[in-house]
């Protein structure tokens, strides 16, 4: 069997930045189309139906989105100080997002006892998760 040799790709300065500035950029974007989805939502939501299920659906889509922006924010800071990035890293800092969207969806729980709107709490969230969808549609992504 033929073993064939990979080389490394070496990138100039100049290509890593533009590829850091490229993926800072659509790092942003997907915070932004999960903010604006969830706020388009709400609207809907409490222009339809009642005050209850529009604050149900803000905070459903915020346990998500508020981890998610806080990952976006270090791997932001992470590429504009140029450290190498990891599959580990990666990985452990999807966990704590994950982990702490958890404890975020518990809390609401408590908060909002018997006023929680179950229906648009899963609404909120499932819009601020495939809010990636729309940045698709428009090609920002």
């Amino acid at each position: 069997m033929d073993q064939e040799q990979f080389e490394a790709i070496s990138l100039t300065p100049e290509q890593r930045q533009r590829m850091s500035a490229a993926a800072i950029r659509e790092l942003l974007n997907s915070v932004v189309a999960q903010l604006v989805v969830l706020l388009i939502t709400t609207l809907v939501v409490f222009v339809f139906w009642s005050n209850w299920a529009a604050l149900s659906i803000i905070a459903g889509g915020m346990t998500y989105l508020i981890p998610s922006a806080l990952f976006v924010l270090h791997l932001v800071l992470r590429l504009l100080s140029q450290k190498p990035a990891s599959a580990t890293m990666f990985l452990v800092g999807e966990a704590i997002k994950i982990g702490v969207a958890m404890l975020l969806m518990v809390l609401v729980i408590k908060v909002f006892g018997t006023n929680l709107v179950w229906p648009a709490f899963f609404v909120g969230l499932l819009v601020v998760l495939k809010a990636y969808l729309l940045l698709l549609v428009f090609k920002k992504l």
